[in-house]
């Protein structure tokens, strides 16, 4: 099927048997592109005439990629328009595969596009696109193409059918090579009537159409080298006349005005001019040049980094070699260095070993003077030592003598305090038990006041209650204070009590003694706690003892 509208489309005699013969031998299931290749060149490509219509072979190729790879994101533009935008991509797109299109050409298109539209060009937005295109790759696909255009980066505040008709016009020029096209009034030849008509002038051809749609074709005018084209004067009450001679006939036409008259006189001259030098189409020129510039310019670059190559290899060349002699130099001046060294090492051990000599000498002459001083020394020492020993023994002596008479004395000393500890120990226990008496007499009076107490803050809070009831004010006044008469007498009681107790204390026949500030002298202390005697007692027994002792002796 591919193979017969291939042929259908580009004009070429379908052979069924070459077909079948190709892929006779091909049983493995589906062709690949690399073997359906050979085919397309060999029994299709090579029998292109070129006369075929290049717009529904592109049409044709289109309707096999589009459905694959065509965004499925909502676009600006229609499907027609990114057919279009598809067929220019491969015009301008490079000779190389994969296709892409080079920022250059993306940059003649968007402008192409912008002019179409009647827009100024954004070459500052353009070139932010740019370098973040370059710095991740060489140019768009075709797709990227449709979608960057679809999105309405470039052509913000334009509406679809704005953009719709700019794409058509760009493609009308790059594609369908429409050099201009527009409504004019021809003259014609057998009627002599005037009739507006749809012209379309093309490098080699002016054809002209009952509409802008192109369904009804009604002439054309074969443009050649001997063609011309001049301006007419008004006459017949037509204004903005041309005339476009050629060979066999002369056609008159009628512009809207001098500007349109003007354009496309000055149109169909380049036209004729550029059949003339045997040049192609502006736009094909146009795309030519920038093709070779950029060639030239990656010639150049190319260049460049040739020469940056061998710059550099020289360079490089040169280093090693500087290398090579600093490491030469620096080997040199090692082994002066290493020479001087060695030399200044063997006067160095030289020296050395003429001062080690003269230090031995010097350290066995003093070593012995220090033997001899050291020998005298020791002597006198042994002497010191011997006059130390008799004095220290002597010393120990007398201090044994003098311990013995203090650990007799220090006897005598302790069974003295120990007698006089018992003695306060009975006392001390006598003592602590009236204290206890005491306390327990104390805490009884407590208890019986904390009760007292008790139940004055409760006459106190009736008090309240009682202030507060109006109407029982007077009785409720009397009976606490009946009640305050009652408490007093008990207090009264209780402290006769306590009195009473005070005056027994007192009175005891030398049981107890009434606790009373003790003297500010300091007090002795001893293993079972304070001494029962001062500092003053015990120094005067002492004497006491010392008398006895020498009267004794």
């Amino acid at each position: 099927v591919l193979s017969h509208n291939l042929c259908t489309v580009l004009n070429v005699p379908h052979d069924p048997v070459a077909l079948e013969e190709h892929f006779r031998d091909d049983d493995e299931g589906p062709v690949s592109n690399q073997g359906y290749m050979p085919y397309l060149n060999k029994f299709i490509l090579e029998k292109v005439q070129g006369n075929f219509d290049k717009v529904e072979f592109n049409r044709m190729c289109w309707t096999l990629c589009a459905k694959k790879n065509l965004s499925k994101s909502p676009l600006l533009i229609s499907d027609e328009d990114a057919f279009k935008v598809w067929v220019i991509f491969n015009f301008l797109s490079e000779d190389k595969y994969p296709l892409i299109i080079v920022p250059e050409e993306i940059e003649y298109l968007l402008k192409k596009i912008t002019e179409a539209m009647g827009a100024g060009w954004q070459q500052e937005q353009f070139d932010h696109y740019k370098i973040a295109l370059n710095t991740s790759r060489e140019g768009l696909s075709a797709w990227e193409l449709i979608d960057l255009i679809g999105s309405g980066q470039f052509s913000k505040g334009m509406d679809r059918q704005t953009v719709s008709m700019a794409i058509n016009e760009v493609f009308n020029e790059l594609i369908l090579d429409v050099i201009k096209q527009g409504y004019l009034l021809k003259k014609g030849h057998k009627r002599k009537n005037w009739m507006e008509r749809w012209f379309v002038l093309k490098p080699n051809i002016i054809s002209y159409y009952v509409s802008e749609d192109l369904k009804d074709k009604k002439g054309d005018i074969i443009l050649d080298g001997n063609c011309c084209v001049e301006a007419l004067p008004d006459k017949d009450g037509k204004k903005c006349l041309f005339l476009i001679k050629c060979l066999d006939k002369t056609f008159e036409i009628s512009a809207s005005d001098k500007k349109k008259k003007q354009e496309w006189i000055q149109a169909i001259q380049t036209t004729v001019n550029l059949l003339r030098a045997g040049s192609p189409p502006p736009h094909k020129e146009a795309r030519q040049k920038r093709k070779e510039l950029r060639q030239k310019l990656l010639a150049e670059q190319e260049e460049l980094e040739r020469q940056m190559k061998e710059l550099q290899a020289a360079n490089e060349n040169k280093q090693r070699e500087l290398e090579t002699v600093r490491k030469q130099l620096e080997a040199a001046a090692a082994r002066a260095a290493e020479e001087e060294k060695k030399r200044l090492q063997t006067q160095v051990e030289l020296q050395d070993r003429f001062s080690l000599e003269l230090e031995r000498e010097k350290m066995v002459r003093q070593k012995m003077e220090e033997q001899v001083a050291q020998k005298s020394s020791e002597l006198e020492q042994y002497l010191q030592r011997v006059r130390e020993l008799e004095e220290m023994y002597r010393q120990l002596q007398e201090a044994l003598e003098d311990e013995k008479q203090a650990r007799q004395d220090e006897e005598t000393v302790r069974k003295l305090q120990a007698r006089l500890l018992e003695e306060e120990t009975a006392k001390r226990a006598e003592l602590e038990k009236w204290h206890l008496q005491q306390q327990q007499t104390i805490q009884m009076t407590e208890a019986e006041k904390q009760e007292l107490e008790n139940q004055r803050m409760m006459k106190e809070q009736a008090l309240q209650v009682a202030m507060q009831q109006l109407k029982q004010l007077e009785l409720e006044r009397k009976e606490a204070l009946e009640q305050y008469e009652e408490v007093k007498k008990k207090l009264e009681t209780a402290a006769n009590n306590t009195k009473s107790w005070k005056d027994k204390v007192a009175h005891h026949e030398g049981l107890i003694r009434l606790i009373e500030p003790g003297s500010k002298n300091p007090h002795l202390i001893t293993n079972w706690g304070p001494a029962a005697f001062t500092e003053a007692e015990l120094e005067e027994r002492q004497r006491s003892w010392k008398g006895k002792k020498a009267t004794s002796e």
